[in-house]
């Protein structure tokens, strides 16, 4: 078991808007007591950045392949580093 920060800022492509996939992964992140947030793109993708013990974030990573009972993710992609997040998890405005 492995509780060293780790910060992860990643893409999340699919049918991954408009089937409740931003609220989902809130709900997701928060049960798991991580900082960070979540937002949809006008590309149709989701971005999101999870800070929190490297072993529960690599459990939430696998988790978003899941996602909600419509959704369907096709590619989840690492983005560059990013800030380590604190405080709750929020659910960002479109970008």
């Amino acid at each position: 078991m492995t509780t060293d920060p780790l910060t992860v800022h990643v893409l999340i492509e699919g049918r991954v808007q408009g089937v409740g996939y931003r609220a989902w992964c809130a709900g997701e992140a928060e049960a798991r007591g991580l900082s960070g947030w979540v937002r949809n793109l006008k590309t149709g993708s989701v971005e999101a950045v999870f800070t929190g013990p490297s072993d529960t974030v690599v459990d939430m990573l696998d988790a978003l392949w899941l996602g909600p009972s419509f959704a369907r993710v096709n590619l989840i992609k690492d983005l560059d580093k990013a800030d380590p997040a604190s405080g709750p998890f929020t659910v960002r405005e479109t970008e």
